[in-house]
C-alpha cells in the first residue's frame, strides 16, 4: 500500500507574507495567530505577514514564525488528508510532532519559543557560521572537516541531499573547510556562507543545550498517533521518552535528511505534501528520489487548487 508522508520544513525557507493570505480569509488562522502572538509577546503575525525580512530572519522569530504557518496548514487541511507518517528539517521536527499529536500548539510554540532564544543566544557566545558544500560525497566532507578542525570545531551539520551537505562550526574553521574544499583533490564545485547567525547542529550548541535539555524535560509528550522519521536516526519513532532524546540531542547533531526521505520511501511513502513556507525540501526529496511525487501546500490558492477548502 502507499503511504503519505507530511514534511516540514525549517530555517531559510521564511518568506515575508507568509500566512497572511490564511489570517485574513479564515478565522481559524486568525485564532491561532492571535494565541501565537499572546505566547510569544510579540507581534509574531505582524512580523510574518509585513517584515521586515531582516527582523523575520532572526533565529528567535524564524523558527516560531515557520512553525506557526505550518501547523495552521496541517489544521486547514483538516482530515481531507492524512499522512502515514511524518519528518521535518531541523525546526520542522517540532511542527511534525505537533501534527503527530506529540504535544498540543500552544506547548510546541512555547518550546520552539526556547529553542529559538537559546539558538540565538548560543550564536552571540560562541561566534559560528555554516556553509553548504556542493558536489562532494559523504565521505569527502567528513575527510574536509577532519582536516580543517585543526583550527576550530567545524563539522558536517545537514546531509540534505546526494551532492549538498552543510558544515557547521566555527568561523575560522568553516572557512578553512572551504578553501580546502576548493582545492585539490576535492576541488567542490560551490562552498557558500550560509546567513545564519550560528553554527546550528554542531558541538558550538552546547552552549544552549543544558538549559534546552531542561525545558524539554518539563514538555508533557503524549504517544504520536503516527512514526516521526527523527533528524538524528532517520529512523520511525513513536514513542514519546524517544522523541524526547531524539529532540535533545538534535541541537549538537547532523540533520540526516537523506537518509530519513528515502527510509520513508523504504517503507512505502510514494507521495510527499510540503507543508509550510517555501519548496526547499521538495526539491531535495527529487534530488533524492526523481520519481517520487511532491505536493506543496503553502497558501490559500494552493488548498483551493487541491480543493481542501472552497
Amino acid at each position: 500500500m502507499s503511504k503519505i508522508a507530511f514534511v516540514f520544513p525549517g530555517q531559510g525557507s521564511q518568506m515575508v507574507g507568509m500566512g497572511k493570505d490564511l489570517y485574513e480569509n479564515l478565522d481559524i488562522a486568525k485564532d491561532l495567530y492571535n494565541i501565537a502572538d499572546e505566547i510569544m509577546g510579540l507581534k509574531l503575525s505582524e512580523i510574518s505577514f509585513n517584515g521586515p525580512a531582516e527582523e523575520l530572519k532572526q533565529t528567535n522569530i524564524t523558527q516560531p514564525a515557520l512553525y506557526v504557518h505550518s501547523y495552521i496548514l496541517t489544521k486547514l487541511i483538516d482530515e481531507k488528508i492524512t499522512a502515514d507518517c511524518t519528518a521535518g528539517h531541523s525546526l520542522g521536527e517540532y511542527t511534525a510532532n505537533a501534527y503527530a499529536g506529540t504535544f498540543s500548539f500552544e506547548d510546541g510554540l512555547r518550546i520552539v519559543k526556547t529553542r529559538g532564544i537559546l539558538m540565538k543566544n548560543s550564536g552571540l557566545i560562541a561566534q559560528g557560521t555554516m556553509a553548504a558544500l556542493i558536489g562532494l560525497s559523504q565521505e569527502q566532507v567528513l575527510e574536509i572537516c577532519e582536516k580543517a578542525s585543526s583550527v576550530g570545531i567545524v563539522q558536517a551539520a545537514n546531509f540534505n541531499c546526494p551532492g549538498q551537505i552543510v558544515i557547521s562550526g566555527a568561523v575560522n574553521a568553516v572557512e578553512e573547510a572551504m578553501r580546502i574544499a576548493k582545492e585539490q583533490p576535492y576541488n567542490c564545485k560551490i562552498a557558500k556562507r550560509l546567513e545564519v547567525s550560528g553554527a546550528f547542529h554542531s558541538e558550538l550548541m552546547r552552549t544552549a543545550d543544558n538549559d534546552f535539555r531542561t525545558a524539554l524535560d518539563n514538555l508533557v509528550l503524549n504517544k504520536p498517533r503516527i512514526p516521526i522519521y527523527t533528524n538524528t536516526t532517520a529512523e520511525p519513532i513513536q514513542d514519546s521518552e524517544n522523541i524526547r532524546t531524539a529532540l535533545k540531542q538534535q541541537l549538537t547533531s547532523p540533520v540526516l535528511w537523506e537518509l530519513s526521505v528515502k527510509n520513508m520511501i523504504r517503507d512505502g511513502v510514494t507521495k510527499f505534501y510540503e507543508i509550510g513556507s517555501g519548496k526547499v525540501l521538495s526539491g531535495l526529496i527529487k534530488k533524492i528520489s526523481p520519481e517520487i511525487e511532491t505536493i506543496n501546500i503553502s497558501t490559500l490558492e494552493d488548498l483551493k487548487n487541491l480543493g481542501l477548502i472552497n
